[in-house]
């Protein structure tokens, strides 16, 4: 399957605009009625690497000049409350840091990977526990967790050369992978909880799968792991994407459950992430190059959820982690930061393969 280069340069700025656009209030409300780009947490944070992504492939000048906006801002305003979810902006900041040698955004995200090292509460084994803005998550692991602070905190240890860093980074891998496997199929559950001992609903949630898809391809470029650590993580997604290619639908979608076909919805943020895993995951040779065709089956899906205006819909809300199959199936769908930035990296990548007269940034 061919993309038209030009057609995913106008979504790309479409998307973008979806984002940026602070008046877009129709689809991007969230419940204190301001903006969703607004506050500081994962939503934004997932979304502010998507536009940088896309700077960097496009040289798209309005994404660069938001991100520099958007980080001064909140800094100026002051920055929330340190959990796994409010770690997740710092990643994009670390790059700000060596575009602009801001020594400010040098300075938070220090202190924040600091935190994340050292004072971010662990379950059994070490695992770092998913403390949110509004739970302790006492003793649980979600997969949510390696994309939102586990990147953050390889790429500071390469940053700033700590290797004690990029060796948790390695062990939080590990330990999840080690705890969220299903044998049975390759795919990843949502979460486990070293209270109950048990994965809660055994949902093999789609965008909790896709963390770990997308999240693994930028993990490699950003941690000097042991060969040993990144073959494990590699077999691993190579397992994941083989299970995925039985559980995608005919149109290219995969459903929120993913074994679910039947009885839950087609869902475009884990769509999105997944094709943008496989994509680059086919293209380095971690996977083989067969499936690369399966993740842009899995673009082409999402394009068809982009509307006049730049959003793309079908994106689950928000979603913890429940011991009902039926609470991942009744999530509303909307309109999300994540769910555009998403579709933004698999069209980047996408991007990147078709080849570019444009100047990459470095």
């Amino acid at each position: 399957m061919k993309f038209d280069r030009n057609q995913l340069l106008t979504l790309s700025r479409k998307i973008l605009d979806g984002i940026m656009d602070e008046n877009n209030h129709e689809s991007f409300t969230s419940r204190d009625g301001h903006h969703y780009m607004y506050n500081w947490d994962w939503f934004q944070g997932v979304a502010l690497f998507g536009i940088y992504r896309c700077w960097r492939e496009t040289g798209e000048q309005a994404a660069f000049d938001y991100l520099i906006k958007w980080f001064d801002e909140h800094i100026e305003r002051g920055l929330p409350g340190k959990n796994v979810n409010s770690m997740s902006p710092c990643l994009t900041l670390s790059f700000l840091w060596e575009h602009t040698g801001n020594e400010k955004y040098l300075e938070i995200c220090r202190e924040w990977a600091e935190y994340a090292m050292y004072k971010l509460p662990r379950t059994t084994e070490g695992g770092i526990q998913h403390v949110t803005i509004d739970s302790d998550n006492y003793q649980q692991l979600w997969d949510d967790t390696l994309y939102m602070t586990v990147l953050f905190l390889s790429r500071m240890g390469r940053l700033l050369k700590k290797d004690e860093y990029l060796q948790e980074s390695a062990k939080q891998f590990l330990v999840h992978v080690k705890y969220l496997s299903d044998l049975k199929t390759g795919l990843f559950f949502h979460g486990w909880s070293f209270e109950s001992n048990d994965h809660f609903a055994g949902a093999l949630w789609g965008r909790g799968n896709a963390w770990y898809t997308a999240g693994l391809v930028d993990y490699l470029d950003l941690a000097e792991i042991p060969a040993c650590v990144r073959d494990f993580l590699v077999s691993a997604l190579d397992r994941q994407t083989e299970a995925l290619e039985r559980y995608q639908d005919a149109d290219g979608f995969w459903h929120t459950l993913i074994d679910h076909m039947e009885d839950s919805y087609a869902e475009s943020s884990a769509t999105a992430g997944f094709a943008y895993g496989i994509m680059k995951a086919a293209r380095l040779g971690y996977i083989p190059a067969s499936r690369m065709e399966m993740g842009r089956r899995g673009l082409a899906a999402v394009l068809s959820q982009i509307d006049e205006k730049g959003i793309v819909h079908g994106v689950s809300a928000g979603t913890c982690l429940r011991g009902s199959l039926d609470y991942y199936r009744g999530i509303r769908l909307s309109a999300q930061p994540y769910g555009q930035s998403m579709a933004l990296l698999a069209i980047t990548e996408a991007l990147s393969q078709e080849g570019s007269d444009t100047v990459k940034k470095e």
